[in-house]
C-alpha cells in the first residue's frame, strides 16, 4: 500500500516561505502524476499544484507566480515551495498521488500552514 508523507509545514508571518516536503513509499513514477490541495477552514478542498510522471506542471491561477511544485525521483520527494505568503494561503495541505490506470486519489494526512498577518 502506497504511503504519502507530508512535512514542512508551520507558522509563518505575511511574506514569508515554507517548503513543504511530500514523501512516497513508492517511485514517482509508479504514480500518473502527484500534487499538491489545501483545504481552510469551512471551505472545499482545492488544486495547488500538480505535476505528472512526465514533468508537466500545473497551476491554480491562485498561486501562480509564488508556488513552485519540484520533485526529486532518487529522494522519491515532491516538493512545494510557497513564497510571497498570504493569511489566505491558511489552510491544511494535502500531498496526493493519481495512480495510472484506476485514477484512484491516494492522499496524506496532511501539514497545517498558518499564515499571520
Amino acid at each position: 500500500q502506497e504511503q504519502l508523507v507530508e512535512s514542512g509545514g508551520g507558522l509563518v508571518q505575511s511574506g514569508g516561505s515554507l517548503r513543504l516536503s511530500c514523501a512516497t513509499s513508492l517511485e514517482i513514477f509508479s504514480f500518473k502524476s502527484m500534487g499538491w490541495y489545501r483545504q481552510a477552514l469551512g471551505k472545499q478542498r482545492e488544486l495547488v499544484a500538480t505535476i505528472t510522471s512526465a514533468g508537466t506542471v500545473n497551476y491554480a491561477d491562485s498561486v501562480k507566480g509564488r508556488i513552485t511544485i519540484s520533485r526529486d525521483i532518487v529522494k522519491k520527494t515532491v516538493f512545494l515551495q510557497l513564497n510571497s505568503l498570504k493569511p489566505e494561503d491558511t489552510a491544511v495541505y494535502y500531498c496526493n498521488a493519481v495512480r495510472p490506470g484506476s485514477g484512484m486519489n491516494v492522499w496524506g494526512k496532511g501539514t497545517l500552514v498558518t499564515v499571520s498577518s
